[in-house]
């Protein structure tokens, strides 16, 4: 299915200090500025809340799309589609099989908003696309549930199947890249949010026809290179590892898990034998890479750990469980579509059913087994930590609170009571939870 499967013009010397020193507490992609999902503790972010409790604004938004917010000082990014005829409605639960297999009905607008962080209030909204749709798409999902990112001074956005296109932070479109649509694999459409480096932003296209990794210019939009993968459709956030030995560009895949250097050029790949879809998102913490994915009912559900350094093909021989860079690999632990979490030292994996699993980071090694947070209950949101907590959105808008140790503690569940399928965000002391039809900024701030 498609995944969940998300900038301030710098001036003056001071005003690009003041970036700088703020930069940790921006939300610049999907997951965040490292795109982990760790945030740093801030006695401001809430513990508690409901869709009144703690909740500092609440915008309505339109249409349907599972993007998450992205943020960049005063500012909160947002993108959405809506429509002029009424659509099936992306819905709950587990969809084993075909997408919807035709385009939805009736004129759609492919939207971009800016609010302002403290009020809610919409600063600007611009059109990036109006027309019908072309392609299929999940029934459980939209067409606008790409993650913008942003460097601060540009606000990269994709729509998978139309193009990148690029603003200003004030909402001037700057440049755009359009994208011929694909078949994508049971017609499920695309997913992959871009990522942002340097003058590049990137993005991947996996699909049923000519599958490809790409860098555009960040100033002009112009192709810097464009590498074909022999790949079918994914839908993982590629992930830009800066570790010590050099940055390179993670992207997992069906056939082969892949890094790149940042010309486009291969650096190591490996058969994962991963399972049929390819959801959860790449990341790294500590100096370690995880690579993962686990389709309901595949008899693989892999889970890699990799250290730095790879060169070549590096796939495990036999039953090897490890060599010189797969740390550890763990083969029926993989979840379908949230992305897992290490923190503290733990790797926390949620499944879609409502299970929850804890292993060593650093070795694997089981700390604990699947614990159920509720009977009936289904996820597809990412997990976030900070403050000693990990919290758990579920696709009924109960966020479950788990304290991060060698037990499985629930110490707290909050409700909005509301579908919700997107990741949220946190920034400067809040947390940002888009619901069905609203986005909430959350926070213990007086």
């Amino acid at each position: 299915m498609r995944a969940i499967i998300l900038p301030l013009v710098l001036g003056s010397l001071a005003s690009s200090l003041s970036a700088g020193e703020t930069n940790k507490e921006n939300f610049t992609r999907f997951r965040g500025q490292n795109g982990d999902g760790v945030s740093s503790d801030d006695p401001r972010l809430p513990e508690t809340w409901s869709t009144t409790e703690n909740v500092k604004w609440a915008t309505d938004i339109p249409g349907w799309a599972w993007s998450c917010p992205t943020i960049w000082g005063d500012k909160v990014f947002l993108t959405t589609v809506v429509s002029e005829e009424e659509n099936t409605k992306p819905s709950k639960g587990l969809y084993l099989g075909q997408g919807v297999r035709d385009p939805a009905k009736g004129i759609h607008q492919w939207l971009v908003y800016c609010m302002d962080i403290n009020t809610g209030k919409v600063i600007w909204k611009k059109q990036a696309h109006k027309g019908n749709p072309v392609v299929p798409r999940h029934p459980k999902s939209t067409y606008g549930v790409e993650t913008a990112t942003t460097d601060g001074e540009r606000l990269y956005v994709l729509f998978g199947d139309l193009g990148l296109f690029c603003y200003d932070l004030d909402g001037e479109l700057l440049w755009q890249h359009d994208i011929t649509p694909e078949k994508t694999f049971y017609d499920y459409g695309a997913a992959a949010s871009p990522v942002v480096h340097d003058d590049q932003v990137i993005f991947v296209y996996d699909n049923q026809g000519q599958s490809y990794i790409t860098s555009l210019d960040t100033k002009t939009g112009k192709v810097q290179w464009r590498t074909d993968r022999d790949e079918r459709t994914t839908w993982a956030t590629p992930y830009i590892w800066q570790n010590k030995q050099r940055t390179e560009i993670v992207v997992c895949g069906f056939n082969r898990n892949r890094s790149y250097d940042l010309d486009g050029n291969l650096l190591w790949e490996f058969n994962g034998r991963m399972s049929n879809l390819v959801i959860p998102s790449p990341f790294a913490i500590d100096g370690i890479l995880y690579i993962t994915s686990g389709y309901i009912g595949d008899a693989h559900r892999p889970v890699f750990a990799i250290r730095p350094g790879a060169s070549g093909d590096i796939t495990l021989d036999g039953d090897q469980n490890a060599n010189d860079y797969i740390v550890w690999y763990l083969p029926l632990a993989g979840p379908y579509n949230p992305s897992p979490i290490v923190y503290k030292g733990q790797y926390y994996t949620l499944y879609d059913r409502g299970f929850l699993t804890s292993h060593e980071a650093k070795t694997g090694k089981e700390i604990y087994g699947k614990r159920r947070f509720a009977g009936g209950v289904s996820f597809t949101s990412s997990p976030w930590a900070y403050n000693g907590k990990l919290f758990f959105l579920s696709e009924d808008g109960d966020t479950y609170v788990v304290k991060a140790g060698s037990e499985f503690e629930v110490i707290g569940k909050n409700s909005l009571g509301e579908l919700c399928l997107s990741t949220p965000a946190v920034s400067q002391g809040k947390l940002f939870i888009r619901t069905a039809t609203k986005l909430y900024c959350i926070t213990n701030e007086q």
